[in-house]
């Protein structure tokens, strides 16, 4: 059988589980010359098969028992969303699984761009935050009755992050990652932030939830936009999503601290404290209407929600900030002092969610 070249590995068409999986659904192996490769933590191909069909495939990758899990999620998902009204909420098509070979195959969204793409080229616009606000609403808001979800929370935010890491986690890790989680573990007021943000969690209602909001699980074709990998849906706290939606805009607002994006004109900067917390505040809040739009769009489908469902959102908000620092750090071999900028919002949007909830665009409803 012959391979695909995908950057110096086998490809699917080397693979008799992805040509096996792919016939047993009836729709032919992949066509060797169609395939390309997509990055992420998964391996995952687009291509087109021998009878036609465009598909995305993807093999789960990690511990045996953790991707069995994100599968099985997975899958309590896709008979999940037989409930939501067509049309509610858009999602690539499981066209088929094996559970033993840990793949998964999907019907392809062809000519769709990514939510990633359209927020870095400023295309991601109010009408398309709105549309996911929506979205992200109705799905809190279908029912569950009668169908076994997942209920377990998800590993993130973690106390035993800021205790410590594993000796494996400590060798994946870059200079850069271990420098912001050192930065974590040593803020003991952080800690208690994190542990209260939990507890309020647990005491909150769980819904059917994504819980792995970020932008580039948006996949948007003309003005549809199909929400992908739901390998961590369970019954969660909806502040979760709406948090991870609004922390995806937090943190790109501190990246844009260095950057013209938004300026009239070219901008030469030396990094004071000061400049950072006035441009930091100048770009959030030119990029705070996409998380109002959101809600706005949240709020038409799901207009009754628990009082302190806002300063939970943004308290995720700002855990989310941190996690994305965790995450792009791997490319570094230390700390940017824009890097610690982004540590710093979202420790105070985590620390004081009621203060920063208005300048983030997520409502708090304010109680006597």
């Amino acid at each position: 059988m012959s391979s695909v070249d995908l950057g110096g590995r086998q490809g699917p068409a080397a693979s008799p589980e992805v040509d096996e999986l792919l016939g047993r659904i009836g729709w032919g192996a992949f066509d060797p010359d169609s395939v390309s490769s997509r990055p992420g933590r998964n391996e995952a191909w687009l291509g087109t098969t021998t009878s036609g069909r465009r598909v995305f495939v993807k093999h789960l990758r990690g511990g045996a028992a953790d991707t069995l899990a994100r599968l099985r999620r997975l899958l309590e998902f896709q008979e999940f969303a037989g409930r939501i009204p067509a049309g509610e909420l858009r999602y690539p098509r499981l066209a088929g699984h094996d559970e033993r070979a840990r793949l998964v195959v999907f019907e392809a969204v062809d000519d769709a761009r990514s939510g990633a793409e359209l927020m870095v080229d400023e295309s991601f616009d109010d009408v398309l935050a709105h549309s996911v606000g929506r979205a992200i609403g109705r799905l809190h808001t279908t029912g569950h009755e009668g169908v076994e979800l997942h209920r377990g929370v998800p590993l993130l935010p973690s106390l035993e992050l800021l205790r410590g890491i594993s000796q494996g986690m400590f060798d994946q890790s870059s200079f850069g990652q271990l420098s912001a989680l050192s930065l974590m573990q040593q803020d003991s007021e952080l800690a208690d932030g994190i542990n209260a943000l939990l507890v309020r969690e647990e005491a909150a209602e769980k819904v059917p939830s994504h819980c792995d909001l970020r932008v580039d699980q948006f996949l948007v074709r003309d003005s549809a936009v199909f929400i992908a990998d739901w390998e961590e849906f369970r019954l969660a706290d909806a502040a979760r999503d709406i948090g991870s939606f609004a922390g995806e805009w937090l943190y790109r607002s501190v990246l844009d601290i260095v950057t013209n994006r938004g300026d009239d004109g070219l901008v030469d900067l030396e990094l004071s404290h000061d400049l950072i917390v006035t441009r930091g505040a100048e770009k959030l809040e030119r990029l705070r209407p996409r998380i109002e739009n959101f809600c706005r769009g949240y709020r038409e489908v799901r207009p009754d929600t628990d009082p302190e469902l806002w300063e939970r959102a943004t308290a995720f908000a700002g855990w989310h900030a941190l996690d994305r620092l965790i995450a792009s750090a791997a490319r570094s071999a230390r700390l940017s002092g824009i890097e610690r900028a982004a540590a710093g919002v979202g420790r105070n949007a985590l620390l004081h969610p009621a203060r920063f909830a208005p300048a983030l665009g997520l409502e708090v409803t304010v109680t006597a």
